[in-house]
């Protein structure tokens, strides 16, 4: 495993698609943006849900999904629901 799965709600099969998608190093990701990430994953995998944004997003700010703010949540739940 590598850089990634450092990183809070980055396990290794999220770790191995980020790698897939181009997306290597914690700055990589934090310049791309959890919602350009999650595109770029669900691109490659359909079963990518909210759960995985979230995550992504959590990674980015570092810390876990579920402390993220009902703010942010909120945000990133329209911004899913806008993509199916």
């Amino acid at each position: 495993m590598g850089e990634l799965s450092k990183l809070p709600n980055i396990g290794a099969v999220v770790e191995e698609q980020l790698n897939q998608v181009g997306i290597n190093t914690y700055d990589q990701l934090k310049e791309m943006g959890s919602r350009q990430a999650w595109l770029k994953i669900k691109a490659i995998d359909d079963s990518a849900c909210i759960n995985r944004l979230y995550g992504l997003e959590g990674a980015v700010q570092g810390i876990k999904k579920s402390q993220l703010s009902a703010e942010v949540k909120a945000e990133l739940k329209e911004f899913y629901n806008n993509c199916k």
